[in-house]
């Protein structure tokens, strides 16, 4: 059983790898704030009206609210029983030392790739209207230009609005800021291990028993 962070800048394809490390261990659960924060919010638990009181101000929800989602759905017996894979939490240090009180953690894998790359996979994706097929202009073409493979509908590359560089290079560079803390904490308590994530897809089972250490 084993209990891991995935951290890293938006489009170092922290989905992606998930997705491997679940076909080495199927059982481990993926566990994402964002999907946190919609289950509270759609059951409208205590917690889940608590977020909404914030949001619904347009103010950011407080930490010991996002906390409290996280330690809940840590104690389930699924995670329990299997480990987890957290995706999105912890952000700040303060978040990690309460994850530290909820529970210990293996790793942190820390998924390092360039900004080139970054800015191609997050600029060059688009998706079909009719299916929601998605692709990439520049690392994921359809087969025949125009038209997507999945239905044969016809599609165009269009960029989603938030979707420009100016908006990427300030998301990266709060990232950036924002991970130095949080690394150095793990890096301390012996937890960090930093993936070469340029082509993720190409790690063979094994490539992911050694980095995730089973």
């Amino acid at each position: 059983m084993k209990k891991l962070i995935l951290f890293g800048p938006p489009g170092a394809g922290k989905g992606t790898f998930s997705g491997q490390i679940k076909k080495v261990a199927p059982e481990i659960v993926h566990i994402s704030t964002g999907d946190i924060f919609r289950e509270n919010l759609k059951n409208e638990t205590s917690l889940g009206l608590k977020a909404k009181s914030y949001m619904d101000k347009g103010e950011l929800v407080p930490d010991n609210v996002t906390i409290e989602m996280v330690r809940e759905r840590l104690n389930r017996e699924d995670v329990k029983k299997n480990g987890f894979i957290l995706d999105g939490f912890p952000r700040t240090v303060p978040q990690a030392e309460a994850l530290t009180d909820i529970t210990e953690i293996d790793l942190l894998l820390l998924l390092q790739v360039s900004r080139d790359i970054i800015f191609k996979r997050i600029l060059g994706r688009y998706g079909c209207n009719k299916c929601g097929e998605i692709y990439n202009k520049y690392t994921l073409p359809p087969k025949v230009e125009g038209f997507c493979d999945k239905c044969g509908a016809e599609i165009k590359f269009e960029q989603r609005a938030d979707d420009n560089e100016e908006t990427l290079k300030n998301r990266l560079d709060a990232y950036e800021k924002n991970a130095k803390p949080l690394i150095k904490y793990y890096k301390k308590r012996g937890k960090l291990k930093k993936v070469d994530a340029t082509d993720t897809l190409s790690f063979t089972e094994d490539d992911i028993k050694k980095i995730i250490e089973i």
